[in-house]
């Protein structure tokens, strides 16, 4: 028996699209290697992010080591016992403002010191090798240079002194350098995962133009399907991001207690004078985390602009 409607009766309601539906295919390919992709675009650019970060923590320290010593050299003057004027150098160091330490090399300690250049069993008192001075500064102490200097010519044959301006120069130079570079890589890698974003979502674009032509001729906005495919690459950005960047992060932190674990040893020891404690801190972990969510961010908004481009060609 066919049930007829009454042509004066509305018809029933069509039964509601479910919410949860995607026009986007959940598990392809193409979204697969889209997570590879910004996975791997993640995991290098926050390897460059944590080295970037050791190497301005490792200047900071070199800087702040380097700043607190300064050094006095007394070079053999003939006819001057060199011994004598060491100790008038001494004199001279420890009666400066700022200074907290003074620490006069011995022969045996020169003699080490050139051990690695010149070898052992030669006699230094045919060589014309200076005497080290090294005087250690107080905590934030800010000596009189011009004056120790001049106290130094004027009381001390041969005595030269050295702030290490010259190096902390460099090594400012140098983070400076080191930051430009890792800057300009991650804009390359983010320029990347652009174009990777961009060819991804025009194959799933061309996967999907039926049902997006069907969407727009019955009316369905190009905001509602632009914002399927943003919702989609989003959540594709942010799980290749946590993979990359989660596995940055483990690899720093293994790395941090490996370091710690062998401090005391050589190998230790080398590793903490290049890159002192090997951690990136709260503040590179941070920035791990924020370039997961830049890189989902670029990932979504890659996507929404070409859709909106590609909507605009269907007639």
């Amino acid at each position: 028996m066919v049930d007829y409607q009454h042509p004066d009766l509305p018809s029933p309601d069509p039964a509601p699209m479910r919410s949860d539906a995607s026009i986007v295919p959940k598990n392809s390919i193409a979204g697969s290697a889209l997570v590879a992709v910004v996975a791997i675009m993640t995991f290098l650019a926050s390897l460059i992010t944590g080295a970037v970060m050791l190497v301005i923590g490792s200047t900071a320290e070199w800087q702040s080591e380097v700043a607190r010593e300064m050094t006095i050299q007394v070079r053999p003057i003939p006819n001057r016992p060199i011994d004598t004027e060491v100790a008038k150098a001494v004199t001279v160091a420890r009666a400066a403002s700022g200074v907290a330490d003074v620490r006069p090399y011995s022969r045996e300690d020169s003699a080490r010191l050139l051990e690695p250049w010149i070898g052992t069993g030669l006699a230094l008192e045919d060589l014309p090798v200076p005497r080290i001075i090294v005087v250690r500064l107080q905590s934030g102490a800010q000596p009189d240079r011009a004056a120790l200097r001049a106290a130094l010519a004027q009381q001390v044959a041969g005595a030269t002194l050295d702030d290490h301006g010259g190096w902390v120069d460099r090594m400012r130079t140098m983070a400076g350098s080191a930051i430009a570079i890792g800057i300009a890589m991650l804009a390359l890698m983010l320029t990347a995962t652009v174009l990777s974003v961009a060819f991804a979502t025009r194959g799933a674009m061309a996967a999907n133009r039926p049902i997006v032509e069907v969407l727009h001729f019955v009316g369905a906005r190009d905001g509602y399907i632009a914002r399927q495919f943003q919702r989609h690459f989003l959540a594709l950005g942010l799980k290749g991001g946590a993979i990359g960047g989660g596995a940055a992060i483990a690899l720093f932190a293994l790395a941090e207690l490996l370091v710690d674990r062998f401090i005391g040893t050589t190998g230790g020891e080398q590793i903490a004078a290049l890159f002192g404690s090997f951690s990136i801190g709260a503040l590179g972990y941070g920035l791990i985390g924020l370039q997961i969510l830049v890189n989902a961010i670029v990932t979504a908004g890659a996507s929404r602009e070409v859709v909106n481009r590609t909507l605009a060609t269907v007639a």
